[in-house]
């Protein structure tokens, strides 16, 4: 694919697979309250610009191009001083539009995806870059889907352990059978996307086993959950309130492991399109205490990702 395709617009060359994507608001507005400085937006996108960085053709959606400069926008926006940016499955192995970003300078760091039988020197100069973990998306896949691959976590964890890397999981827990018995003993950290992202809904997660199932491995010690997507679980339009119990609850079992972050561009959003300054807001609603919001924006995320102090971006 060789051009970026407008929210509204087809062309004979999309696969059918691949809809097109509602664009992320393009106006972000201020937070109600600053956030601390330094903190830290977990959980990002970067998509094209498609003319130069080319989409999977395996790809299930096909996305409106958002780039490092639109990113940058949002950040400066919302006051945000450093960002994690997340490999989407848009652009499957090829790292490139991700590097690129990286390529900004101080500030960011990047989870990223590769092939398991990745060489130990492509690893290391990831690290070099600013990668400090690798995604597995254990959702959007044609077949096992939310099947945990222990053996093969594992096998990929001992090799990026020296590293100080972590794995992220896309992955809907609520039908991820035994996943406290497949991602208790991993040597490495294992951060969990959107809150669990459980397919029913907000409200029967929390009430559900598989919800325990994920205070216990909180318990473990190796185990972090972004706080993100509250749109992806919700059945309400914003403020999803009915998230607010979620998050409440994980924040209360595990606050030094707790992430935040938009999830811009926000793509494949079925709803309303948020504002990233509403989004930004809710963490207040979540953590109404200073300190523990100050842990969760700014602390945790410098524990996990290894910003140094002062670290921020455009410096």
């Amino acid at each position: 694919m060789t051009q970026a395709y407008p929210p509204t617009h087809a062309t004979a060359d999309m696969p059918d697979h691949a809809p097109l994507c509602a664009a992320p608001d393009r106006h972000p507005r201020l937070p109600r309250n600053p956030l601390p400085r330094g903190a830290c937006d977990c959980h990002a996108h970067i998509l094209g610009p498609a003319a130069e960085f080319a989409y999977a053709a395996e790809r299930i959606y096909t996305p409106p191009d958002s780039t490092w400069s639109d990113y940058r926008h949002v950040l400066d926006t919302l006051g945000v001083e450093r960002a994690v940016l997340v490999q989407p499955s848009v652009y499957g192995i090829d790292n490139a539009a991700m590097l690129a970003a990286l390529a900004a300078g101080p500030g960011l760091r990047a989870v990223a995806v590769v092939a398991e039988d990745v060489p130990a020197g492509e690893l290391d100069s990831l690290n070099g870059v600013g990668v400090r973990g690798l995604r597995f998306n254990l959702v959007d896949r044609r077949d096992a889907r939310n099947v945990v691959p222990a053996e093969r976590l594992r096998a990929i964890a001992r090799r990026i352990a020296p590293l100080g890397w972590n794995i992220e999981l896309l992955i809907n827990l609520d039908q991820a059978a035994a996943f406290t018995v497949s991602l208790g003993d991993m040597p490495v950290p294992i951060v969990i996307g959107h809150m669990g992202y459980p397919r029913a809904g907000a409200r029967p997660w929390i009430e559900s086993p598989g919800f325990a199932d994920l205070l216990r491995l909180l318990e473990g010690g190796q185990c972090w959950v972004k706080l993100t997507g509250p749109y992806r679980i919700s059945a309400r339009e914003l403020p999803y309130d009915d998230v607010d119990a979620v998050a409440r609850k994980l924040i209360a079992a595990a606050p030094e492991r707790m992430l935040w972050g938009t999830d811009w561009p926000h793509v494949m959003v079925k709803g309303r399109m948020p504002n990233d300054g509403d989004l930004a807001d809710l963490i207040e609603r979540w953590a109404p205490d200073a300190a523990t919001r100050t842990r969760i924006l700014v602390d945790n995320p410098a524990a996990l990702y290894g910003f140094a102090p002062g670290e921020r971006i455009g410096d």
